[in-house]
């Protein structure tokens, strides 16, 4: 817990018991959308509402400690901000995993420099099967 705590101390992010458990979550489980963030934290806090993760994540998310990630057709997640990374997800149950691509050439590509944008931010969603779907369907 102290390891969370100095997390937030170096965001300059008040720490709360709420706040701790929250980041606590996204940090051991990874991905979570905000109904299974609310759901894991409202064992631990009976009176918590949907608002104050929200208000709590926005927050965070403001501070560059959570990322949101969007997912096409889904609901978003998030997770504790980390290096430059892509996400594969699964078609059939939904898991979320962080993979290292880089896409710096994509960005550097003829098609992108003549649209006349100046990119600030890019994300890669690649969708699948996961291993354990696969061998579900293979039974």
């Amino acid at each position: 817990m102290l390891e969370v705590e100095q997390m937030l101390r170096q965001r300059n992010i008040k720490v709360t018991p709420q706040r701790l458990a929250l980041v606590t979550e996204l940090r051991d489980k990874g991905h979570l959308n905000i109904e299974e963030l609310y759901n894991s934290l409202k064992r631990k806090f009976p009176s918590i509402s949907l608002a104050t993760i929200y208000k709590n994540l926005n927050a965070m998310i403001e501070n560059c400690f959570v990322e949101e990630v969007k997912i096409p057709y889904a609901k978003s997640k998030y997770e504790i901000a980390k290096d430059l990374h892509s996400h594969v997800v699964c078609e059939e149950c939904g898991k979320v995993c962080d993979i290292d691509i880089d896409l710096s050439s994509v960005l550097k590509c003829d098609t992108i420099s003549n649209s006349g944008f100046e990119v600030q931010k890019s994300a890669l969603i690649v969708s699948g099967t996961c291993c354990d779907c696969q061998a579900k369907k293979k039974k």
